[in-house]
């Protein structure tokens, strides 16, 4: 199809909607587009918005390749239609919540309307909440499915649908495919029952807060020790999103008195005016957290992202200097310090189990090992470590799980990463470091010490265009049909192919099944404990290279000498790898 044969097809498309159930703004908007914008008319009508297997993400505007409430409607629909075929002869709810985005009310009030015109009861938030609590709702209500209406840390244009299942996880097979299958049905809003069922929805408020609070209260470890360092000095930013209301009460709910925030950065604001990106994986993102930190002497830093799932941290180094920690040693210290207190506590009993994905840092599995504590490896995505939870419900103990993209979870009331319950957790932790007269870092550095030092890295490769995904899936193949021997002088001693969905030893020269769903990534595991792990984006034109680099550290002496020589290594490994 040419150019010209494009532009007619969205002037068609365009034209549907100066007609019918379309409301007058969105008419003005869409004669707007036709009369004084084409490039602006082929982006927003070219497509219709994908409902992937997460459900929906895209740019906000008029359009069928656009977040607004028909497209939000028309999935809302098709979502409903699957429900009610698969839970006949019940009584069907469900639970809907929302996030500081602009626009995410609205979505989320649309969203509810069609649920209760399809005659299935609704419990709606008041006001925005964080994206762990909707997966709480479902759980505690006994809904059937759940949707946020959220972007997670996307720029400020974008907006987003979470679709959740009755487990309260995040949609997996065979369910996504199969609501995709019935929201690819719905073609035109007029098949979307949009006129809402206000006795089928209930408001639910901060009544609810007080319930979910008082069960993550319940997974503190160390209360005593809180009480002798309440007054520990944590600085906390929301980055404008949904954990300016709930991580400050949970902090508080544990015993710290001495929580200082951000005012600039408490006001829930979708265009989050004070940070180019509201991504707590960002160090800049952080940057007015750690002024306020410097100004007031604080011991911690923390941020969540808009939907408060994530959160990302700064503490002390040795030399007094603010510092962030990336996902994976957030992990680790979190990791091992719950670890350790369930071990202290008597509370291990040989059935728990610790989850975290494939690309995902080792020293987690070495902390399960050294406490006899069994671990499963998962795709990336947590509805993946909420599967597992589900599978082991009832006959294993599940004990934390978390992602090298900042996200973490205790505790199985909640099935999806929960920043509000990973602040309380690593507060806690810095507590306990506090009375052994340690700080975070320090607590960092005995890890490494006991376990060794793993650093890792993440490179993305972007190709754009159609030439450049053709150019990710000959990267792909060339990796998966000629794997290297060695690199950089380190024999290659074990490759896991996911999409093969085995694992290959090349020592002994065997091989064994991978019991995960197919997925097109491919893992190097070398003779000197360095894991590249490889694998295309599912949502942008990218393919990642994750890289864990691991040497013995003797003393914290030896920190900075061993990380230059990681830093080192892995530019090296960088350039023979082309990356660069």
């Amino acid at each position: 199809m040419n150019n010209t044969d494009i532009f007619k097809k969205v002037k068609e498309k365009a034209q549907q909607w100066l007609h019918g159930t379309y409301d007058e703004e969105t008419k003005k908007q869409v004669h707007h587009l036709l009369e004084n914008d084409e490039q602006g008319l082929v982006e927003a009508f070219y497509q219709n918005l994908e409902f992937g297997t997460g459900g929906l993400r895209g740019i906000m505007g008029v359009g069928t390749n656009r977040m607004n409430i028909y497209t939000v409607a028309m999935a809302t629909q098709g979502l409903c239609n699957y429900i009610k075929k698969q839970f006949t002869n019940t009584d069907i709810k469900v639970a809907v919540a929302y996030d500081s985005r602009n626009n995410s009310k609205l979505f989320a009030e649309t969203t509810a309307n069609v649920f209760s015109a399809n005659g299935i009861k609704v419990y709606l938030f008041d006001e925005l909440r964080p994206t762990p609590e909707l997966s709480f709702a479902i759980r505690h209500f006994g809904c059937k499915s759940g949707v946020v209406v959220t972007a997670s840390h996307n720029p400020k244009e974008y907006n987003g649908y979470k679709t959740y299942w009755n487990d309260g996880g995040q949609i997996i097979a065979p369910h996504d495919k199969n609501i995709i299958e019935e929201v690819q049905k719905i073609t035109s809003p007029d098949e979307v029952k949009m006129i809402g069922n206000k006795d089928l929805i209930e408001i639910i408020g901060d009544e609810f807060d007080t319930i979910y609070l008082a069960k993550i209260k319940e997974l503190s470890l160390s209360p005593e020790i809180i009480q002798r360092h309440k007054d520990l000095k944590i600085v906390y930013t929301p980055l404008h999103g949904t954990g300016v209301k709930l991580v400050p009460e949970i902090l508080k709910l544990y015993g710290f008195t001495n929580i200082i925030t951000v005012p600039e950065q408490m006001i829930s604001d979708g265009n989050f005016p004070t940070v180019k990106s509201p991504n707590p994986e960002v160090s800049a993102a952080l940057a007015m957290a750690i002024a306020k930190a410097n100004e007031t002497g604080a011991d911690l830093v923390m941020a969540t992202d808009p939907d408060a799932d994530r959160v990302g941290i700064a503490v002390r180094n040795n030399k007094g200097e603010f510092i962030l920690l990336n996902g994976n040693q957030t992990g680790a210290v979190l990791f091992n310090y719950i670890v350790s207190k369930w071990s202290e506590n008597g509370k291990l009993q040989g059935k728990e189990f610790i989850v975290k994905t494939i690309v995902t840092t080792e020293l987690l599995v070495d902390i399960a090992n050294k406490y006899k504590i069994e671990y499963y490896d998962v795709l990336t995505g947590f509805k993946y470590i909420a599967d597992i939870i589900l599978q082991n419900e009832g006959k294993k103990q599940f004990i934390c799980g978390g992602e090298e993209s900042y996200g973490y979870l205790a505790g199985d009331f909640v099935r999806d990463k929960d920043a509000i319950i990973a602040c309380a957790l690593i507060a806690e932790m810095a507590a306990v470091a506090k009375d052994k007269r340690k700080s975070v870092f320090e607590l960092l550095l005995d890890i490494y010490v006991e376990y060794g030092f793993y650093k890792e890295y993440l490179v993305n490769v972007e190709k754009h265009g159609k030439s450049g995904a053709e150019e990710i899936q000959k990267m792909m193949n060339d990796y998966r049909n000629n794997p290297p021997v060695e690199i950089m002088g380190s024999k290659v001693v074990r490759i896991a192919d996911y999409q093969l969905r085995k694992e290959f030893d090349k020592v002994k020269e065997t091989e064994k099944n991978i019991d995960l769903p197919k997925s097109n990534v491919l893992q190097f595991f070398l003779e000197d404990g360095t894991k590249i792990s490889i694998r295309p984006s599912g949502t942008e034109p990218k393919i990642k290279f994750y890289f864990g680099l691991k040497e013995n550290l003797a003393s914290r002496d030896h920190y900075e000498q061993i990380k230059n020589k990681l830093d080192s290594k892995f530019e090296k490994l960088i350039h023979t790898l082309n990356l660069k």
